[in-house]
């Protein structure tokens, strides 16, 4: 049995939404749940992207440029990770899991790993996935370096038209030197919103204070951003507001650094923390689960369930062709999304602007989307270990 640790008392999701690019719906239907949110949420099928400087504004189909003739969705968080855990039996996931400690010792020609948690309860595992996020422990106790600040933050809520807010299923940016802002429609009610600018020194009270964030944006973009968007601010419900800096990992780090030692790896942002301007971070999560799931199931099957931490049948084999898998393509969107985020809110200078407004916007940017977008990260291998069979991959929890 394997058990998800999550050190918050609930499952409390950051922000009221996310993007997911056609490979993330791969990673979805190849986990078996796309189905559950494809018709709530259809794909968004243009993308427009207006000067604030200059008025122009480019735009984009999206139609039947990738492989399964969609664009990107944008879902809500809370229902993305409701789907996820209904796929799991009930109890699986245990809250209140915060790590303190992590051991790993050699006994008995057996490797497992031992997670002390700060009320004191010791769970020994065969092997150990840390999906702990940006901060994370488990990345630390591998060695790798601690994410960078980008000098970009991002806002970002969810605004409520209760008459209905009649726009049609478009993905609106506006770009303006130190700033990028958009909006895109959850549903025919719901619209999420988002700013990104140069990081300044009021970061801390605006990241801990959603009514002062609210209300800097009205008054601090009130010349610059169209009527509506600030509508669209005004109407947000408060407990979705969300207001932080945005942070990377040395791409280096992730590709020559420890991302895996032994039967313990990490997963999601925990190994690759990545600025949002590609809309890649939650894709590449999903991305890494297939694949861990897929060395880690052909593994069981080749061992007919019986995965230990030495010998033939040792977990860490699954694990280091994992990170050998994942390495490459997560290495090069942390550059990507860098990079994006840089050059969208650059300087205003000339040279900085032929760059934005006519080599990433009308030449890179497209290209840069449709190759990340259009990757399939593959299946999940079927496992079938007899009737009566299990895996025996445990875990067991003791309270001290």
């Amino acid at each position: 049995m394997v058990n998800p640790l999550r050190a918050v008392p609930i499952a409390i999701p950051t922000g009221a939404a996310i993007s997911f690019a056609p490979n993330a719906w791969l990673a979805l239907d190849a986990l078996g749940v796309s189905h559950k949110l494809d018709s709530i949420y259809p794909p968004v099928n243009r993308i427009s992207v207006t000067n604030l400087g200059t008025g122009a504004t480019q735009e984009t189909s999206l139609t039947g440029k990738f492989r399964d003739g969609s664009g990107p969705r944008f879902i809500h968080r809370k229902k993305l990770l409701q789907t996820l855990a209904d796929e799991l039996p009930n109890g699986t996931i245990h809250f209140s899991s915060k790590i303190a400690a992590i051991d790993s010792q050699t006994h008995d020609g057996s490797s497992p790993v031992f997670i002390h948690l700060v009320d004191g309860t010791i769970v020994k595992t065969k092997f150990l996935i840390g999906c702990d996020g940006i901060h994370s422990t488990v990345a630390r106790w591998l060695g790798l370096s601690e994410p960078l600040n980008a000098a970009r933050s991002a806002g970002l809520g969810l605004a409520v038209f209760p008459e209905g807010h009649g726009l049609n299923k478009e993905l609106r940016q506006f770009v303006d030197a130190g700033m990028r802002a958009g909006y895109v429609p959850l549903n025919e009610k719901e619209i999420y919103w988002f700013l990104v600018c140069k990081s300044s020194a009021e970061e801390e009270n605006k990241a801990g204070n959603p009514v002062l964030l609210q209300k800097e944006v009205l008054e601090k973009y009130a010349k610059v951003l169209p009527p509506f968007f600030l509508d669209i601010v005004q109407r947000s419900d408060v407990s979705t507001l969300h207001w932080g800096p945005l942070m990377f990992r040395h791409p280096w780090n992730v590709f020559f650094g420890n991302l895996s030692k032994g039967n313990v790896t990490v997963a999601g942002d925990a190994m690759h923390p990545m600025t949002p301007e590609l809309g890649q971070g939650g894709c590449q999560a999903l991305e890494d689960a297939v694949v861990l799931g897929r060395h880690i199931g052909n593994l069981l099957i080749k061992t007919k369930g019986h995965i230990g931490t030495t010998g033939d049948n040792n977990v860490a084999q699954a694990i280091d062709g994992y990170v050998k898998e994942r390495k490459w393509r997560v290495t090069g969107l942390v550059i990507g999304s860098y990079f994006s985020g840089w050059v969208q809110i650059g300087g205003s200078n000339w040279w900085m602007k032929f760059l934005r407004d006519v080599i990433f916007y009308r030449t890179l940017l497209g290209g840069l989307l449709y190759k990340m977008a259009g990757y399939d990260c593959g299946k999940l291998p079927v496992v079938s270990l007899g009737e009566n069979d299990s895996p025996k991959v445990s875990t067991k929890i003791t309270q001290i």
